[in-house]
């Protein structure tokens, strides 16, 4: 039995059939932005807002913009929280479900393109642009991100950078090393 999924916590649907002709503006409200920063393990997400322009194509929807956000992430290191800016370009394509020709053989490879790995499935009239938003902030978030004080968690760790250790050891590896 499998668990249904959670809703989507950055929801703005629109209708394929009947796009706007200005850009979408979506900005998170102060739920939206809790919900989203428990989904991404973030301390917060202290602003987000996503402007997109929608462009019918044969097949598809092409939804270019960008997206700014301001979070709180946990440094990989230290773990302490530190401010950081997200600033990413957004270019996706949806495509109506069944609107897509793959082969029916399953030894055929099937070649992507660049666009390709960017197109988000979608049934019936409707497409949620917020939860695409909400997924490009995923993908935009570092999680290898170094806060300010990650050198100083190291050092009281015991972790010391490459070519600074001390000690017998790190003596004959040096001299290892030039030979």
């Amino acid at each position: 039995m499998s668990t249904p999924l959670p809703p989507p916590e950055l929801t703005r649907m629109i209708k394929a059939r009947a796009l706007p002709g200005a850009a979408v503006v979506i900005e998170a409200n102060e739920a939206e932005r809790e919900a989203l920063a428990r989904r991404f393990g973030l301390g917060a997400v202290e602003s987000l807002r996503a402007e997109v322009a929608l462009e019918a194509k044969p097949r598809a929807i092409r939804a270019t913009g960008r997206l700014v956000a301001a979070i709180l992430q946990p440094c990989a290191i230290s773990g302490e929280d530190f401010p950081v800016t997200i600033d990413e370009p957004i270019d996706l394509r949806f495509v109506e479900d069944g609107a897509r020709a793959l082969p029916n053989d399953e030894d055929t490879e099937i070649e992507l393109e660049a666009d390709d790995c960017d197109e988000i499935d979608y049934a019936g009239e409707m497409f949620d642009l917020g939860e695409a938003v909400a997924q490009t902030l995923g993908l935009a978030i570092d999680p290898y991100a170094e806060g300010p004080n990650a050198d100083a968690a190291r050092r009281a760790a015991g972790i010391v950078p490459e070519g600074q250790q001390e000690g017998p050891l790190a003596a004959m590896l040096a001299a290892l090393k030039k030979d």
